[in-house]
């Protein structure tokens, strides 16, 4: 049997939600509207984006933490499945946003880290349950004295650190971290995206890496992806996207990061985009990105663009890129 060459693949996902309009009508929230990606094993892709674009969703929605709505995920080239999804959790983990909201506060940091070993019954006796907790402790930058404590006794990056040490439990091969660094202090942040990339190098596990901030994702990831309302516009390599981004969607976002030569940032022109946000609730025909686009034409208001490969793995949504 050959190698699978994808860890992860993901085609056409979406994920719908009903929302209650007014005077009793139901609307539908298109909170991921036809993604597709792959990601390698080992591989970091950054998934990028303002908020409310539907990032988060998708992280959610393929672990099925949302049920999909439609759309194909395989894992390892088996299908996703809602019936095989208890089974293949021990692959897959989450690293949450908020690390205050994400660990129980009646818990003890043993107790947090020691909870999938009990969930998949992953250890023979209460010393090798024991041992293995300090272990992953250790991995994530924590000491033994902390097993005792709760999770309010400790500041924001070694919460997070618990959470990380939490995903690393089962041994999983692939990670969505969401947003994981964006409710730390930046001196904390860079702690906690170093200790991601030294886990990655010496677990080889893969990660799905969401967040705001394209100076964090540029660092960590192998490729990116830009997402607009529920759909991705752009992928490409890490440094292509940044050096030469295609899609105008992209080319605004970083035109936006800081850049820390204050000569290069004096002559680095910003771009403001113009014109209309649109809802998700209700959202213009054809490009949803037209009605802020410096080049829509007619066409964008009457088709939608696909991802079109335009040389080396980079993929653009867009007629006149």
């Amino acid at each position: 049997m050959s190698e699978v060459k994808n860890l992860v693949e993901v085609k056409d996902l979406k994920e719908y939600f009903p929302v209650k309009g007014g005077f009793g009508k139901s609307l539908t929230l298109k909170a991921v509207d036809g993604v597709s990606f792959d990601i390698k094993p080992g591989e970091t892709l950054g998934l990028v984006g303002e908020s409310g674009c539907g990032k988060t969703t998708v992280g959610r929605t393929l672990l099925h933490l949302y049920k999909p709505t439609s759309g194909e995920f395989r894992f390892n080239g088996e299908l996703v499945t809602e019936k095989n999804m208890p089974e293949l959790r021990k692959e897959m983990q989450m690293v949450f946003q908020d690390p205050y909201s994400s660990l129980n506060p009646r818990m003890t940091v043993e107790d947090i880290i020691g909870e999938p070993l009990d969930v998949h019954h992953l250890y023979t006796t209460k010393a090798d349950r024991r041992e293995k907790i300090l272990s992953l402790m250790e991995t994530v930058g924590l000491n033994a004295e902390h097993a005792t404590r709760y999770a309010h006794e400790f500041s924001g990056g070694q919460r997070q650190r618990i959470g990380i040490a939490r995903a690393l439990a089962v041994d999983p091969k692939f990670i969505v971290c969401d947003e994981p660094v964006s409710a730390l202090d930046v001196s904390i942040q860079a702690q906690v995206i170093n200790m991601f990339e030294e886990l990655q190098e010496k677990l080889g596990v893969a990660y799905l890496f969401i967040a705001h901030d394209l100076l964090v994702v540029h660092h960590i990831s192998n490729r990116i992806a830009v997402m607009y309302l529920g759909k991705i516009v752009e992928i490409a390599d890490a440094d292509e996207l940044y050096d030469h981004p295609m899609h105008p969607y992209s080319e605004s976002l970083l035109s936006a990061v800081p850049i820390p030569d204050p000569k290069i940032a004096k002559s680095k022109q910003r771009i403001i985009l113009q014109g209309e946000i649109p809802s998700p609730l209700h959202m213009p025909s054809g490009c949803a990105f037209r009605t802020r686009c410096p080049y829509a034409t007619e066409r964008c208001a009457q088709e939608c663009p696909s991802l079109e490969d335009r040389g080396n793995g980079h993929k653009v949504a867009c007629f006149n890129r």
